[in-house]
């Protein structure tokens, strides 16, 4: 069996444990703890990792690390993507700089982002449009980056997945040559 690891950050309340949990064919690990820090609007705060698994056909198992959001913990942020294939930034439309939040994610993992698939995922657009979709197309572009910006409702299977599936396709476009990533990419349709 084949392992893929990916990992999923962004900032406190961006729905990285949330997201794991609806994907993780595995009951998640989870290091929450009670939150102290009044500028989160959150009962629980992840201080170390999340993690969970994903089987694929039985032939790839994808490991799910999160990160902690807050930037105090940022020294974990490159040892979890150490030999990450894959790296889902979730940013909270809610928050007051959206934009900002992710420049501060693609600053922290600008090396892995040289040679590693990424997907972004947009929260809470529904209640929160602005900025749009592609503004942060646009934020991206200005780095130099290429990466898919979708809209993502982190408690939906079928939303969590397409971030997943965008990374795989990412994968198997960067490997056309080897098949064992067009594997990956095949046996991730039996993921639904």
């Amino acid at each position: 069996m084949r392992d893929c690891k990916i990992v999923f950050t962004g900032t406190p309340g961006a729905g990285k444990t949330t997201a794991i949990a609806a994907i993780s064919d595995t009951p998640p690990v989870v290091t929450d703890v009670p939150n102290r820090d009044p500028s989160l609007a959150k009962a629980r705060t992840t201080v170390g990792m999340d993690y969970g698994e994903v089987l694929i056909a039985d032939l790839v198992r994808v490991r799910l690390f999160g990160t902690p959001g807050q930037t105090r913990f940022d020294f974990l942020w490159p040892i979890l993507a150490h030999k990450a294939m894959g790296l889902i930034i979730l940013v909270d439309n809610s928050r007051p700089d959206p934009l900002a939040d992710l420049r501060i994610y693609l600053d922290a993992f600008a090396e892995q982002l040289e040679h590693t698939a990424c997907v972004i995922g947009i929260g809470r657009t529904e209640a929160h449009p602005e900025p749009g979709l592609q503004a942060f197309g646009d934020e991206l572009a200005r780095r130099g980056r290429v990466f898919p910006v979708l809209p993502v409702d982190v408690r939906e299977r079928d939303d969590v997945l397409m971030l997943l599936d965008c990374i795989l396709a990412q994968l198997e476009a960067r490997n056309r040559a080897g098949h064992g990533l067009a594997l990956m990419r095949h046996a991730g349709r039996h993921l639904r």
